[in-house]
């Protein structure tokens, strides 16, 4: 049995007509399915909770990555596997497990192979799957909030970063990784990772595994905003965590401190002051391919 969950306003209405789709095909080959539309921030959660609950074998996530990281909050500790049909924005998470990034072929992978565990994350009291972080990464979103009405894929978050080029002030972060290391003083990035990509595909931090039991940490010293650019094809390249300025960790957990901090979690921006991050290794069980699609990046 397959639950397949539906965010119908994904993609500017794109998830909509593929989950519609997704239906029609699943019906035509005798797949017994049920089709279920979210209706607000949450909602993907509860009802893929409910599904769990119901003994569904498999959920799929047709929408972005809010979409995946709403529904994957709904199965973590659950014997109730994750499809993921990227029909969103950015779709940053499906690029780091390596399955496939046409909706068809997405589909068609989840019913041919099984499902092998991923690690997960919890701030604070709240789930993440992908990546979270502050800083200059963060004002990108806020910009790229706007163009996501008009354009999809990487554009939003190229727009973003121009502009923030123009506004953006280093700010004053505490990070604490593991028992030991501390950092404080003035950032321009502050990243933790589970997966690999933001922004619709930049590789923000390339060597994070979804499967290795760690978060992947990388605090980059602040800049004077004339020097930004200068760094933005190490940024959009994946090649920014070897640059003198940044300076990258491996935990299972870690912490950061910053009054008035804008958080971005998984896509959503959230005001904190504090944020504790930790690894909750092999908790969601996912259709991917595993650590083979993860080392070819």
């Amino acid at each position: 049995m397959i639950t397949v969950i539906i965010n119908p306003i994904a993609g500017s209405g794109h998830a909509l007509r593929v989950g519609n789709k997704i239906g029609e095909l699943l019906k035509a080959r005798g797949v017994e399915h049920t089709l279920e539309y979210s209706q607000g921030v949450g909602h993907a959660t509860q009802l893929a909770r409910a599904a769990a609950e119901r003994g569904v074998n498999t959920v799929l996530s047709v929408g972005g990555d809010g979409t995946l990281s709403e529904i994957a909050a709904g199965l973590v500790n659950t014997h109730t596997t994750l499809g993921v049909i990227p029909a969103g924005t950015g779709n940053d998470f499906v690029k780091a497990i390596g399955t496939p990034q046409k909706w068809e072929d997405a589909l068609t992978y989840v019913l041919t192979h099984p499902a092998l565990p991923l690690d997960t994350g919890i701030i604070n009291d709240s789930f993440f799957i992908n990546v979270c972080g502050t800083g200059f990464d963060v004002m990108v979103l806020d910009y790229a909030l706007t163009a996501k009405k008009h354009v999809r894929g990487l554009w939003p978050y190229l727009y973003g970063v121009i502009a923030a080029i123009r506004t953006f002030k280093p700010f004053e972060i505490l990070v604490e990784i593991g028992d030991e290391l501390k950092l404080k003083g003035q950032y321009m990035i502050c990243t933790i990772a589970n997966g690999r990509y933001i922004g619709g595909g930049i590789p923000i931090l390339p060597t994070a595994e979804v499967d290795d039991g760690l978060l992947d940490v990388m605090v980059v010293d602040a800049l004077p905003n004339w020097r930004i650019p200068f760094y933005l094809p190490a940024l959009l390249g994946g090649t920014l965590m070897k640059k003198k300025i940044a300076h990258h960790y491996r935990a299972t957990r870690c912490s950061v401190t910053s009054p008035g901090m804008r958080l971005n979690l998984d896509g959503d921006i959230i005001p904190m002051d504090s944020a504790r991050f930790e690894c909750r290794p092999a908790s969601l069980l996912a259709h991917w391919p595993g650590k083979s699609a993860t080392a070819q990046g």
